[in-house]
């Protein structure tokens, strides 16, 4: 097999492995490999009709000639196409395989696996049991306070039973992963490769009801569990004595000690990578938001480093030795770092490069990266999905392809400094593209900062993995020797916190679909292969120097303009054109955006957890970096206290306060007011039976004590009603002059009859995760359409096509719009 059939075989199996969550998508490339099979038989056959046409009309000389050289004249000049229609077969082949691979490797839970043991509907609050198995991550701090982390299960014990009629189980084997979470002041000292006990409840996962919320379900089943447990209490059975976890902790014990808790846990994460170390998520999101999250996961960086002081130590040895040296180095960082897929792909790479010079022959970067990415997507087919796989296996390709040609253009530039500005460019192009598919932002900065912080990065790496191998012989020392890092690691963090200090630090640039992700990614293949598939003269000339030059910056600036056309069209038409009105799936907690062409309005914003979880990812999942108008209808904290988290990222231009007693909330109320002022917004108050014009909405709060807020959209009345209890329904009606209206929205608490029949709805929205029967049968009788957030997710409306619930978007929803 020659080198371009390999090629085009492994690049089969990739594309197999994305085309396998398409439903068909194995049986799209079998039909695409027929289909260009049979056009490379065609033109093969027109091309040798045409030689027999020329041949027939040529002289008897030349045909004697022809036959003298012992050849066939319609197949001497045929040319043979780039790839044969054999390969065009096998090639479809191999990726409908890939596809069926794919779905075979996909974890399923077995027979005996502890998510069995969820009852129907994944309802196990009064389930209590107590769960035995062996630790298998390294625990970590989770963004709400608690401890997570993974546990191979192997017996539970049943403490108390839904079902008063079925007995309590007791010392019964089970398999599988379980997601635990405990409290941090049970999880002290706990580390990986332990046997606990854990008591508490088992969940099952849920489906995100929000747009852009995260896909909790997906994560674990690509882990391959499928059920997740509240701890209550923890307990550790057996400690290992030694084991690379214990190494670990060492190491980072050591390097905490000689600084602080901030810098030395810092100092680790960039050295064995965070995923071995746990890191403050705080600390790891300022480094996400400026470009520099690479820093804190062990890749290709780490290695090369590594590779360049052993082989640089081991320079009086023989190649074999220093061959055998090396891939032992490499296989305890790769333990060391808890073996992700960024850490594997360099340290195979790191190996192939090891083989190549034990043997004295050249290696083909790129041949051995899509080697190793064959080779870890055969081991592993579901790497395919995860984004260190991916960042990793682009960020090396883009080094690879785009390096060289940019250190040519910099070649006025010392080599060093050429090379720290165009190995952060290289990566960036190749990464940027999917960073903004997969998380709907761009930071601006993210160049400039990494071309900032490579001494910094360079220097701290360094120092850390001469201070972890000191921890291992001498702790104490390390502890000392570690001190010496306290400034460039403090220099870095002002680099970091400057920039995410500045506006404008991340920019939401809404959602881009496969097809945008697709033709950005073409542009980079085009630039990459215009000058292979049509090479410039060769010339020594400084006119035709100049005319080469010339022409390949014109094709790069085509390309970046082509890029942004590509990114910013489709969402600039969305914004100027669209009217679309959101209501999120939150747990009473009634929140509403408004997208009005280019402007916003938020009605609440909901506690910390909500902005974090629900509301942030979706206005950033909605392009959105400012709100023009934000509303808060009763100062209840659990609507209150999420606004000054929503300012630190997004500005809002003015904010209505409820006029309604604020009593305890005050606090919160002030520490909105502070973030306005100082962001120089406006800080006003929501006028009670006032009609408020907002862009193309119209509000009107009828009483801001229950509260009952009235909104006009597109000529169609809202009405959403505070949590008031049945038996007071009725006094409402009679204290204000409510009409009928379009929309009625409410927290899910039972209806009264009068009170529908007053309002007369023809939709009705609960916001809530469990709606009475009789409430539903109610609105059923009196053909009420009916949607609640707890069953439909959330709740999307335009005038043009009505509701779209986010759950049940395969369910037809006929809206009376």
């Amino acid at each position: 097999m020659n080198q371009t059939a390999a090629i085009a075989l492994g690049l089969a199996y990739i594309v197999g492995l994305l085309m396998a969550n398409f439903t068909w998508g194995g049986y799209f490339l079998l039909g695409v490999a027929i289909a260009m099979a049979i056009l490379t038989t065609i033109w093969q056959y027109k091309l040798r009709r045409r030689l027999s046409d020329q041949l027939t009309s040529t002289t008897n000389r030349s045909l004697r000639q022809a036959r003298q050289r012992k050849s066939d004249p319609d197949r001497r000049y045929i040319p043979r196409p780039p790839i044969p229609r054999t390969l065009w077969l096998l090639a479809g082949l191999i990726g409908f395989l890939a596809t069926l691979y794919f779905q075979l490797q996909t974890p399923q839970p077995g027979p005996n696996d502890i998510s069995r043991l969820i009852v129907s509907g994944g309802n196990a609050e009064n389930l209590v049991m107590t769960v035995w198995g062996r630790v298998i991550s390294s625990p970590r701090v989770t963004r709400s306070g608690n401890v997570q982390f993974w546990l191979q299960a192997n017996l539970v014990n049943q403490i108390t039973s839904n079902d008063q009629n079925s007995p309590v189980q007791v010392n019964k084997a089970v398999t599988g992963k379980l997601y635990v979470t405990v409290p941090i002041l049970q999880a002290t000292g706990l580390q990986g490769n332990e046997t606990v006990s854990v008591t508490g409840t088992l969940y099952a996962p849920k489906s995100p009801l929000n747009p852009g919320s995260f896909d909790f379900k997906a994560y674990l089943a690509r882990q391959g569990g499928f059920a997740g447990m509240y701890g209550r209490h923890l307990s550790i059975n057996t400690t290992p004595s030694w084991g690379l976890s214990r190494v670990r902790q060492r190491i980072v014990r050591a390097q905490v000690q000689g600084l602080d808790v901030t810098k030395g846990t810092l100092l680790s994460a960039m050295v064995l990578g965070r995923r071995a170390v746990d890191i403050s998520p705080e600390i790891s999101d300022r480094f996400v938001r400026v470009g520099l999250a690479h820093t804190l996961a062990a890749s290709g960086f780490h290695v090369s480093l590594l590779l360049g002081v052993v082989l640089a130590l081991t320079a009086r040895w023989s190649p074999k030795l220093r061959f055998v040296f090396g891939a032992i180095i490499l296989l305890l960082y790769v333990g060391l770092t808890g073996g992700s897929a960024s850490v594997l792909r360099a340290a195979l790479m790191g190996l192939a490069a090891l083989v190549g010079f034990v043997m004295n022959r050249q290696v083909r970067p790129l041949a051995v990266l899509l080697a190793v990415a064959v080779f870890l997507l055969l081991w592993n087919p579901l790497l395919i999905q995860d984004l260190g796989f991916q960042f990793s296996f682009l960020a090396t390709l883009g080094l690879l392809v785009t390096v060289p040609p940019l250190m040519r253009s910099l070649q006025w530039l010392p080599p060093v400094i050429a090379s720290c500005i165009a190995v952060p460019i290289a990566a960036a192009i190749w990464i940027l593209p999917l960073q903004i598919y997969v998380f709907n932002l761009v930071s601006p900065f993210s160049i400039f900062v990494n071309i900032l912080a490579v001494p910094f990065i360079t220097v701290i790496t360094l120092g850390g993995m001469l201070t972890a191998v000191v921890a291992l012989i001498w702790p104490w020392a390390a502890s000392v020797l570690v001190s010496g890092l306290y400034y460039p690691l403090q220099g870095l963090i002002y680099i970091v916190e400057f920039f995410n200090n500045l506006p404008g630090n991340s920019i939401a640039v809404g959602t881009l679909s496969l097809a945008q992700l697709i033709g950005l990614y073409s542009i980079n293949i085009w630039l990459c292969l215009s000058p292979i598939i049509k090479p410039a003269k060769v010339s020594q000339t400084d006119h035709n120097k100049r005319t080469r030059i010339n022409a390949r910056f014109y094709q790069v600036l085509a390309g970046i303009l082509t890029a942004i056309a590509i990114i910013t069209l489709p969402m600039a038409y969305a914004q100027f054109t669209q009217f679309r009105v959101t209501v999120l799936a939150t747990a009473e907690k009634p929140i509403l955006v408004v997208e009005d062409r280019d402007r916003v309005l938020l009605v609440n914003a909901g506690d910390e957890r909500t902005v974090k979880f629900t509301v942030l990812p979706f206005l950033l999942r909605q392009g959105i970096n400012q709100i023009d108008w934000a509303i808060l209808t009763h100062p209840q904290l659990g609507l209150t206290i999420g606004f000054p988290h929503i300012l630190d990222t997004l500005p809002i231009q003015k904010f209505y306060d409820t006029p309604a007693s604020k009593n305890a909330y005050q606090v919160s109320a002030q520490a909105i007011q502070n973030k306005i002022v100082t962001a120089q917004g406006e800080y006003l108050t929501l006028p009670v039976q006032q009609n408020l014009d907002l862009g193309e909405t119209q509000v009107k709060l009828i009483n801001p004590d229950v509260p009952l807020v009235e909104f006009i959209m597109s000529d169609r009345r809202w009405l959403l009603m505070g949590n008031i209890p049945k038996e007071q329904q009725s006094q409402l009606l009679q204290q204000h002059d409510l009409s009928a209206v379009d929309v009625l929205w409410w927290l899910g608490n039972d209806l009264d009859s009068q009170l529908l029949d007053t309002l007369k709805p023809q939709v009705a929205i609960a916001t809530t995760h469990t709606l009475s029967p009789e409430t539903s049968q109610m609105l059923e009788n009196l053909n009420i359409q009916l949607f609640w957030t707890g069953r439909d997710g959330a709740l999307h409306w335009t005038p043009q096509q009505g509701f779209s619930p986010t759950i049940t978007a395969d369910q037809t929803v006929d809206s009376f719009f």
